[in-house]
C-alpha cells in the first residue's frame, strides 16, 4: 500500500510538528511540575525497536522517583510511582514528548506501540510482522485494554492491524483512543507482563 503509506508518513509528521506547536506551552508547564515534584532528569527515554526493528530513542516524561531503601537499592517501580507520576500515566500526559517522534519519522500517531528491545528474541517469526509497520503513539492494542491484555493477545492485535491497514481502521482507533484516555484504563504497573518471563516459562 504505497499511497497508504506515504500520506501516512506526511500526515504523521506534518501533524506531529503542529501538535509540538500547540502543546509547548502544556509540556513546559508538566515539565517544570515534573522538576519540582521528582527532580532530575525530566524526560524519560530508553532505545524502542521501530520499523523493520531499527532502534530509536522514545521520550516520555518522567513519572517516578528515583527513591531507595536504606541500602541505596532502588524501591519498587510501585513505590516510586506517587500521586502525580500516576496522574501523568492515567491521563497519557507523560507520552506527548513523543510527538517529537512522530515528528521524526520514527513513530505514527497509529500503530503497534513500541516494547522494549530486550523482547526482539522472544518474537516468532510472525510476531516479528509488527515491525512491518511504524509503530504508533496509540493502536489497536491499546484501544481493546492497554496494559490489562496479556502479552500473547497484544501481539495478536498488533499482528491484526498490520493485516488490515487502511485510513478507516486509523480513524477509527483515534477516536476510540480519546475514550480509553479519558477512562484511564490499563495504565497501573500491575498489567504490564514480561514478554521474556512467559516465554521462558513456556520453554
Amino acid at each position: 500500500m504505497p499511497v497508504y503509506t506515504a500520506v501516512k508518513i506526511g500526515f504523521d509528521r506534518l501533524f506531529g510538528v503542529l501538535g509540538l506547536i500547540v502543546t509547548t506551552p502544556l509540556m513546559l508547564l508538566i515539565a517544570l511540575l515534573v522538576r519540582w515534584n521528582m527532580g532530575t532528569p525530566v524526560l524519560f527515554y530508553d532505545q524502542r525497536p521501530g520499523y523493520k526493528g531499527r532502534l530509536f530513542t522514545c521520550y516520555k516524561f518522567r513519572t517516578m522517583t528515583n527513591a531507595r531503601d536504606n541500602e541505596g537499592v532502588l524501591l519498587s517501580d510501585d513505590q516510586r510511582l506517587g500521586p502525580f507520576g500516576r496522574l501523568l500515566r492515567r491521563s497519557s500526559l507523560d507520552e506527548l514528548p513523543q510527538l517529537w517522534n512522530i515528528a521524526r519519522g520514527d513513530l505514527s500517531f497509529v500503530g503497534p506501540r513500541p516494547l522494549m528491545k530486550e523482547y526482539l528474541p522472544f518474537y516468532t517469526s510472525d510476531e516479528s510482522r509488527r515491525h512491518d509497520v511504524r509503530p504508533g503513539l496509540t493502536g489497536w492494542a491499546q484501544v481493546h485494554g492497554r496494559g490489562h491484555l496479556p502479552f500473547q493477545e497484544r501481539l495478536s492485535l498488533d499482528l491484526w492491524y498490520v493485516d488490515h491497514l487502511s485510513w478507516h481502521l486509523d480513524l477509527r482507533i483515534l477516536v476510540m483512543t480519546v475514550g480509553t484516555v479519558i477512562k484511564g484504563d490499563g495504565t497501573d504497573l500491575a498489567s504490564f507482563p514480561s514478554l521474556a518471563k512467559q516465554r521462558q516459562t513456556q520453554t
